[in-house]
């Protein structure tokens, strides 16, 4: 059994430790002396307080020992250790783990694993995989370098295109004549995510007026998940270019508010569109002119 009592003379060897500690850290930097804990028989660890504002917190710990029945204390080790309130970085995260959508830019690679579930393998007609496979030995050799650049057979050479007629054209046209296509798993974690941001729960479908089903800024797309979904081509609408449920729905339904045909004007009481000319001295009635010229 290990002694939980500090060894007396390692414990009184605290000049010795803070030497040990000032050899090791920055002028100015090994503060007060904290704590004397043993470790073993004849084995204890001194703790002084760390100055550095980089390592707030922090305690070096200096170690010291001495063999049965010696009196002469020697140095074991020197570390800088966390404190109880030290200032420390967060804990690692696998890069797989910390990407987030966005994060990609122009130039970036995005390897995916061999074994991703969202996908399976389709049909390339061959038995060997293209060389821009990701299963392909030629894809795993470059994902094991650290700094790989394109070679021939990236992703970007796309094969012949095939008779008409033939297995590899329907497979062609039916999105299948890739190395691997969206398994089944990749097809409903696609539509649980595009159905949390423009699906029938959002506060924006709850007010609209009507679903994006009977919309005319709606464009279809194939495939499985056009029966769900379908791109909104509303420039004014808040899912502009966005993949969305076909429950959707916002205030830019195209049924939503027709604009009425404006109102005819009523005929004028007056018309004023035509000029009446007007003389610019009024002429005398016959009666007058009789009694001008003195005729009885």
């Amino acid at each position: 059994m290990r002694s939980r009592t500090p060894d007396r003379l390692c414990a009184e060897a605290v000049d010795l430790a803070r030497a040990a500690a000032e050899e090791a850290a920055l002028p100015g930097t090994v503060g007060e002396h904290v704590q004397a804990v043993a470790d073993g028989d004849r084995v204890v660890t001194h703790s002084f307080l760390c100055l550095d504002p980089a390592y707030r917190g922090w305690r070096w710990a200096v170690t010291v020992a001495r063999a049965s029945r010696a009196k002469n204390v020697t140095l074991d080790e020197t570390v800088l250790l966390p404190g109880p309130d030290a200032l420390m970085a967060p804990e690692w995260v696998p890069w797989s783990e910390r990407l987030r959508p966005g994060d990609m830019g122009p130039g970036d690679l995005l390897p995916t694993d061999a074994e991703d579930l969202r996908l399976v393998p389709g049909w390339s007609g061959e038995d060997v995989p293209p060389p821009n496979s990701a299963v392909s030995e030629e894809m795993d050799r470059l994902a094991e370098a650290e700094d790989a650049d394109v070679v021939p057979g990236s992703p970007a050479a796309q094969p012949a295109v095939p008779a008409r007629g033939t297995i590899a054209a329907v497979a062609e046209e039916l999105g299948m004549r890739r190395a691997r296509v969206l398994s089944r798993y990749g097809l409903h974690t696609a539509a649980d995510r595009w159905d949390e941001t423009h699906g029938a729960k959002t506060p924006m479908a709850q007010a609209a007026p009507a679903s994006c089903v009977s919309c005319g800024f709606l464009v279809p797309i194939g495939g499985s998940l056009g029966q769900a979904f379908g791109v909104c081509a509303n420039e004014f609408g808040p899912a502009d270019g966005h993949l969305v449920s076909l429950s959707y729905g916002c205030g830019g339904h195209s049924e939503a508010a027709v604009m009425p045909k404006p109102p005819r004007p009523a005929p004028p009481v007056i018309d004023e569109t035509l000029v009446d000319p007007l003389p610019l001295r009024s002429e005398p009635a016959d009666d007058e002119e009789d009694e001008e010229l003195g005729h009885s």
